[in-house]
C-alpha cells in the first residue's frame, strides 16, 4: 500500500484551474501510474496528489479497465470535468455511488474516490473484507485526518481487507469547477450555515476550517502560493488566516512553488493565464470577501446571457432545463375543436462554456448582443451548407460523392472535396448554435412575460444611487411596479424591494415597511397573472398561457410572498443594527463599449423574432422595446471594486484597508511599508465569497482583467437569486 505526498501538477496546456483540476482526476484514473510508483519504491516524487499527466497515446495503450466509485459529494466535483464518453475513454466501465447496492465485480479494480468520512471509510472497508473487487485504489478528495486514518488501518486489518488495498492518496480537488475561472465549494446553504445566530464558537470554527482546507486544495491545484488579502475580522479572516497556516505547514507546496516560477519557464503558457505567470514575481493574489458587505448582487435581476440562463431557467452544473410547448399545428386532432393544450416536454441541455465557443464568447454579453450573435452566425452557417450542399448536387454529402468523382484531378473538383469535408464540421456547430437558439427563446419568454428589463433597470438605478435627491420618487416607482400585477412574478416583486431596502439614501424603515405593505396588499387582492415555477425562477409557459389570475395567489406563490416577506423583515433588522452595509455609495457606474439605446435592443430582437415559431409573438413584440434598457451602463459590483484596488495596489482604498499575509513571510505584512517599494504587478486575482456567490458577480468582476490580467471567481456555492431568498428567509424564522 502506498501513500502519496503533495506535489505541484505537472499540467502541459492549458493553465487553468479546471485544466489543473482535470489533469489531477485523469492521472488518478491512470492505474498503470501506481503500478510504476509501486515498482519505483512508491509515494515519494511519481505518485502525487494529483500524478503526472502521461501522453494520451500512452494513456490510451495502458489504461486498465476499471470501475470508478464515487459519494455524492465527488460525484459533484467529476461530473463538469469528464463525461460518461470521456470516462470510459479513461478506461472506466462502471461508475456508481458508494451509497448504492453494488454486485461483485472481483475480476476489476475498482477507483474509489470519496470524501474521507468515517461512514464512508466504513462501507470502503466492508467492500474490502468481502473482495468486492480485484483492488481498491483509494483516492480522498481532501486530506485526511491522521486519526481518522488510523482507526481506518485498524479496521480494515480486523475485517482481514488490508490485502485488496492498493494504495490511499490525499488528492486535495475538494472544489468544483464549472469553468476554467468558476469554482465552488459546493457547501449548501452556506449563508444560513455561516450567519446562524445559533451556531456556537465551535461550529464557526469547523466551518471557516472546512473554508480553508477547500481553498488549500486550489493553491495546491494551481501549484502556486498566493497572496491573501482579506478585511479584517470576521469570517474572512478567519478563513484567510486558516489557509495561511495550513500552506506553511506543506513546505512542499510552497518549495515546488519557488522550483515551477524559476525553471518551468512558459509551462502551459497557452491557458488561461499570462505567459509570464511562470515568473516567482508574479504570484496571485487571493481576495476572500464576505457575502454580507453586498447583498443587492445575489438579488439583483440580471441583463447577460449566462446570468439571465441561471436567474430564469433551471441551471445547474452546467446544465439547463426548461419547458418547451410542442408545435401541435400539424396534428390532425389538433383542429378538431379541442381544448386540450399543447403538450410540455421538459428539455435537459449540457453546455459546456470552455468547449462551446458560442456560449464561451457570448456568456457575458448582454441578452440583446448574444441574440443578434446567434441569428447571424446561425444564419452564416445554414449559408454554407446550402452552398455546399448546392454544389454537391443538392442530395448531401452522399449526393456530392458522384460530383467529386465526375471531375477527377482538376482544381475544382478539389476544391469540391474539401468543402465537402467540412460539412460535418459546419453541421456540428449548426447544431450548437440551434442548441442556444432553444436556450435563448426560453430566457425570452421569461423575459417577456415577466417584464425583466424594467426591473433590472430600476433595480439599477437604486444601486447605483440614481435616487439619492429624490427618495419620493423612487419610493412611488417601487410601489407602481411591485404593486402591477402584470409585471413579474411574486420572487421578482420581492428581489425589487429587498434592492430598495439596501440602497442607500432612498429610503427609512418606515419607507420599506410602507412599499413591503404595498406589494402585500396588490399580490393578495389582485393577484399575479405570472406564476413562479416549482423553484421560484420560470413562469413564462404559465403566464402566456392563463397560470395566475387577477384576485388569486397560489398556494405556492402565496408560500413565496410569506417567506420573502421574512426575508425583508431580516434585512430590515441587519440594516438597523449596522451589520450590512447600504450599497448604493459604493458602486460605480461607467458606460460600456458598443451598442445602447432601445432602438438598437429592437434591431437586434428583429431578425430573433422571425425564428421564434414556438414563442407567443405578442410577448416577444411587447418585449422588443424594452430589451434595450438591457445594453449600455453597467455598474461595478462591491466585490469588484474591491478587487480592482487591490490588484491596481490605489492607495487610501482596500488595498491599504485588508488584510496582507504571505504564507513565505511570518506575521503580517505592513501595506504601508511596501508602498516605498516596488511591488509586482498583478497578474492573476482569486476573488472568493464566503456565503454564497453568484455568475452576476462572476461576470461583473471579468471587469478586472484584461490581456494581462486572469480573474478567477469562486465561493462556498453557486445560487440563483430565488435560492439566496429561502436562505434570508430561513435566518429570519
Amino acid at each position: 500500500m502506498t501513500m502519496s505526498s503533495l506535489m505541484p501538477p505537472t499540467t502541459q496546456g492549458p493553465r487553468g484551474l479546471k485544466a489543473a483540476q482535470l489533469a489531477a482526476v485523469t492521472s488518478m484514473l491512470a492505474l498503470s501510474n501506481e503500478a510504476d510508483n509501486k515498482t519505483s519504491g512508491g509515494g515519494g516524487g511519481g505518485s502525487s496528489a494529483y500524478g503526472q499527466q502521461q501522453q494520451q497515446s500512452s494513456q490510451r495503450d495502458t489504461n486498465p479497465w476499471k470501475l470508478l466509485i464515487y459519494d455524492t459529494h465527488t460525484r459533484s466535483i467529476i461530473s463538469p470535468l469528464l463525461s460518461v464518453s470521456q470516462l470510459r475513454s479513461n478506461g472506466v466501465t462502471l461508475h456508481l455511488l458508494l451509497n448504492s447496492d453494488r454486485e461483485s465485480i472481483p475480476d476489476v479494480p475498482a477507483v474509489y474516490f470519496v470524501q474521507p468520512t468515517q461512514d464512508n471509510l466504513s462501507i470502503i472497508a466492508r467492500d474490502c473484507s468481502r473482495n468486492l473487487y480485484e483492488r481498491a485504489h483509494l483516492h480522498f478528495s481532501t486530506r485526511i485526518d491522521r486519526p481518522v486514518m488510523e482507526e481506518f488501518a485498524r479496521l480494515v486489518v480486523n475485517t482481514g481487507g488490508l490485502n485488496n488495498v492498493a494504495s490511499v492518496h490525499d488528492q486535495f480537488v475538494d472544489f468544483v469547477c464549472l469553468e476554467n475561472n468558476l469554482f465552488s465549494l459546493n457547501v449548501p446553504n452556506s449563508y444560513c450555515v455561516y450567519n446562524n445566530p445559533g451556531a456556537t464558537e465551535t461550529d464557526m470554527e469547523v466551518a471557516m476550517g472546512n473554508i480553508a482546507q477547500g481553498l488549500f486544495s486550489v493553491v495546491a491545484t494551481t501549484g502556486y502560493v498566493p497572496i491573501i488579502r482579506c478585511p479584517r475580522g470576521g469570517a474572512p479572516e478567519m478563513v484567510a488566516r486558516k489557509l495561511c497556516r495550513l500552506i506553511v505547514e506543506h513546505p512542499t507546496l510552497i518549495r515546488s512553488s519557488n522550483s515551477s516560477s524559476n525553471t518551468k519557464k512558459g509551462v502551459g503558457g497557452g491557458g488561461g493565464r499570462p505567459n509570464n505567470m511562470s515568473s516567482h514575481h508574479h504570484r496571485p493574489v487571493l481576495v476572500i470577501m464576505d457575502r454580507n458587505m453586498d447583498l443587492i448582487t445575489p438579488v439583483q435581476h440580471a441583463s447577460t446571457y449566462q446570468a439571465l440562463v441561471d436567474d430564469v431557467l433551471d441551471h445547474k452544473a452546467n446544465r439547463v432545463e426548461f419547458n418547451v410547448k410542442q408545435d401541435t399545428s400539424s396534428d390532425n386532432t389538433a383542429g378538431r375543436g379541442g381544448r386540450k393544450p399543447p403538450p410540455v416536454v421538459r428539455k435537459k441541455l449540457d453546455i459546456d462554456p470552455d468547449v462551446d465557443p458560442f456560449y464561451s464568447q457570448h456568456k457575458f454579453n448582454p441578452f440583446p448582443e448574444a441574440i443578434e450573435s446567434n441569428g447571424v452566425e446561425l444564419q452564416d452557417v445554414t449559408a454554407k451548407e446550402q452552398q455546399i450542399r448546392s454544389r454537391t448536387g443538392g442530395g448531401g454529402v452522399g449526393g456530392g460523392s458522384g460530383a467529386v468523382v465526375a471531375a477527377p484531378g482538376g482544381g475544382e473538383s478539389s476544391e469540391l472535396a474539401t468543402a465537402v469535408e467540412s460539412l460535418p464540421v459546419l453541421l456540428d456547430r449548426k447544431k450548437k448554435l440551434e442548441v442556444h437558439t432553444s436556450i435563448l427563446q426560453a430566457v425570452m419568454n421569461e423575459v417577456a412575460a415577466r417584464d425583466v428589463p424594467q426591473f433590472y433597470e430600476l433595480e439599477t438605478s437604486l444601486a447605483t444611487g440614481s435616487y439619492k435627491n429624490d427618495p419620493g420618487k423612487a419610493k412611488k416607482e417601487v410601489i407602481e411596479l411591485a404593486a402591477d400585477p402584470s409585471k413579474g412574478n411574486v420572487n421578482d416583486k420581492v428581489r425589487l424591494v429587498i434592492v430598495y431596502a439596501l440602497s442607500n439614501g432612498v429610503g427609512n424603515t418606515s419607507d420599506i415597511d410602507e412599499v413591503a405593505q404595498a406589494m402585500k396588499e396588490s399580490l393578495e387582492t389582485k393577484g399575479s397573472t405570472i406564476s413562479a415555477n416549482a423553484d421560484g425562477s420560470g413562469g413564462a409557459a404559465e403566464g402566456a398561457g392563463g397560470g395566475g389570475t387577477h384576485g388569486t395567489l397560489t398556494k405556492e406563490d402565496r408560500t413565496r410572498l410569506e417567506s420573502g416577506l421574512r426575508a425583508i423583515d431580516y434585512l430590515k433588522k441587519l440594516r438597523s443594527m449596522q451589520m450590512i452595509p447600504t450599497m448604493s455609495d459604493m458602486m460605480q457606474t461607467e458606460v460600456s463599449g458598443g451598442t445602447g439605446g432601445t432602438s438598437s435592443g429592437s434591431d437586434m430582437l428583429s431578425s430573433f423574432m422571425a425564428r421564434a415559431t414556438n414563442q407567443a409573438t405578442g410577448l416577444l413584440a411587447k418585449a422588443t422595446d424594452k430589451l434595450g434598457t438591457m445594453l449600455g451602463k453597467t455598474h461595478k459590483h462591491r466585490s469588484t471594486i474591491a478587487v480592482e484596488n487591490i490588484c491596481e495596489m490605489r492607495p487610501n482604498t482596500e488595498d491599504d484597508e485588508y488584510l496582507y499575509l504571505d504564507p513565505r513571510v511570518k506575521g503580517d505584512v505592513d501595506v504601508a511599508a511596501l508602498r516605498n517599494a516596488a511591488r509586482a504587478p498583478v497578474r492573476e486575482a482569486i476573488a472568493f465569497m464566503i456565503g454564497g456567490g453568484c455568475y452576476g458577480e462572476y461576470q461583473n468582476l471579468q471587469m478586472v482583467a484584461n490581456e494581462r490580467r486572469s480573474v478567477t471567481y469562486g465561493s462556498t456555492e453557486i445560487v440563483d437569486p430565488c435560492t439566496f431568498l429561502n436562505h434570508l428567509s430561513k435566518l429570519a424564522d
